[in-house]
């Protein structure tokens, strides 16, 4: 950890993904952390040794720094006035217009200036478009505050739901953008356990691929860059999930296999093999509103960026493509009971904000099919978005969702989907017939274990079915009939 010398005093306001993760890393890092939130009741639990949300390591950062370095509270007044630095963690949820909303942002740098009596550096945490930071220090002056005293910055975050503490800790890069060196020099001092890779050499540091000899490299930028870079590199990458669709596709058309072709693609340096995964499309609390906050910043501007239009719509028409090949293994919807694994928008995490699970699981459901889904970690938050009936179930168990199913779809890529019993499935499943939205099973492999296999963008029997075929296909060893 760092020196007491090198502490840096931080207020987080926001306890969500980001906001609650930088302040566990921050204190991980030997800074003192107050990270404040206006929900009472989630203070209390956190302050009481609740963890709000499903994240690797978080809970035992939380346990280690608790009432040590990280404090919890709601007083965002006082937490202002003990801080050095603020980072503004709160949503900027997606306005009806696509826009970013940010009115919590303007909130909440409206009540700092209202609290500042010494100088700080005011950091942007959250996803914002260009121009923020400016109306940041609109808003701070406005309220009295005397252009001295303040410091507005931007450091984005990069981090993926499921391995963010890891993302933190071990990042690819760490972006400022700030106007002066006081601030800048701030951030870096902040930074620099990391960025000197003196935390990689602590007994009990959270393990990634960062080392001590390979640190995470610091960019500083102006303000509007470190903006931009955020936007445009979420608008990229949920491109690539886009793209490798299309081709997936193209490949299932063709007969070919986009598994071979994306990994054939991928081992091009300049493209990588990251998010070239074929699937029902992308999902969670960013890609989708960041691509919609990014096109409307162009529209802004002047800039037609149509391309993300497009990025956007072959999203949507990805889940629907798959909702029609669950058709064509079915043939009929109405009482059919099917199986499901993967609620959230991906494994490793509870999110289910813009799951295409949800949505294909929603569509089943007004088709009249019974729904028992099982995901390992967001069923408590599926059931406040879909409650348990008698067509939606929730099972605590992969082989409790297939009991008796007509057919059982993969939604997500937890690992543990990807490492089922087959012959204990297949005995389960009132028809072996999985559909695999997430690739994680290899067609030969689940044919010979006698199942009819359908996935994204593979050829043989991942194409459609012929609709009256798939109830004439071998039935459990008990006998058990539609």
């Amino acid at each position: 950890m760092v020196e007491k010398n090198e502490s840096v005093t931080i207020a987080v306001v926001g306890s969500g993904y980001v906001g609650l993760v930088a302040a566990a890393c921050f204190a991980e890092i030997g800074h003192r952390v107050v990270c404040v939130d206006n929900d009472e009741s989630k203070v209390r639990m956190l302050h009481d040794g609740g963890v709000p949300i499903h994240e690797e390591h978080l809970p035992e950062l939380l346990s280690r720094h608790r009432g040590k370095t990280l404090e919890f509270t709601s007083d965002l007044r006082a937490a202002t006035q003990s801080a050095q630095a603020i980072f503004i963690a709160v949503g900027t949820p997606q306005s009806q217009t696509g826009s970013a909303d940010l009115s919590y942002v303007d909130a909440v740098a409206s009540e700092i200036a209202r609290s500042m009596d010494s100088y700080k550096v005011i950091v942007e945490k959250s996803t914002v478009p260009v121009y923020t930071n400016e109306w940041i220090r609109r808003v701070i002056e406005r309220n009295g505050v005397p252009k001295d005293l303040f410091d507005v910055t931007s450091n984005p975050e990069f981090l993926r739901e499921g391995t963010a503490v890891v993302d933190f800790l071990h990042a690819d890069r760490i972006v400022i953008g700030a106007a002066t060196e006081t601030a800048a020099d701030l951030l870096k001092k902040i930074y620099l356990p990391l960025t000197s890779g003196s935390y990689y050499n602590v007994v009990g540091s959270v393990p990634g691929p960062r080392t001590n000899v390979d640190p995470p490299p610091i960019l500083h930028t102006s303000t509007k860059a470190a903006e931009i870079i955020k936007h445009a590199s979420n608008a990229l990458l949920a491109t690539k999930i886009s793209f490798i669709n299309v081709v997936a596709n193209i490949c299932e058309a063709a007969g070919a296999d986009v598994e071979e072709v994306a990994r054939g693609i991928g081992m091009d340096t300049r493209i990588g093999p990251k998010f070239l995964r074929a699937g029902v499309g992308y999902g969670g609390s960013c890609f989708p509103k960041d691509v919609a906050a990014f096109r409307h910043v162009a529209e802004q501007v002047g800039v037609d960026f149509g391309l993300l239009h497009e990025v956007e719509k072959i999203n949507e028409e990805q889940k629907q493509r798959f909702f029609q090949k669950i058709r064509s293994a079915l043939w009929t919807f109405r009482a059919k009971k099917i199986g499901v694994l993967g609620l959230a928008f991906k494994g490793g995490t509870d999110d289910v904000r813009e799951s295409p699970a949800l949505d294909i699981v929603k569509k089943l459901l007004s088709e009249g099919c019974v729904i028992c889904a099982h995901d390992p970690a967001a069923a408590g938050r599926c059931k406040e978005v879909i409650p348990e009936g008698p067509t939606m179930r929730y099972v605590d168990d992969p082989y409790a969702a297939a009991q008796d199913a007509d057919a059982l779809l993969i939604l997500n890529d937890w690992q543990e989907f990807a490492e089922l019993d087959l012959a204990k499935l297949h005995y389960t499943l009132r028809y072996p017939i999985v559909i695999d939205g997430r690739n994680l099973y290899d067609p030969t492999t689940m044919t010979n274990a006698g199942f009819t296999y359908l996935s994204v963008g593979r050829p043989g029997l991942t194409q459609p079915l012929d609709p009256v075929s798939a109830f004439f296909l071998p039935r459990r060893r008990d006998g058990a009939k539609a």
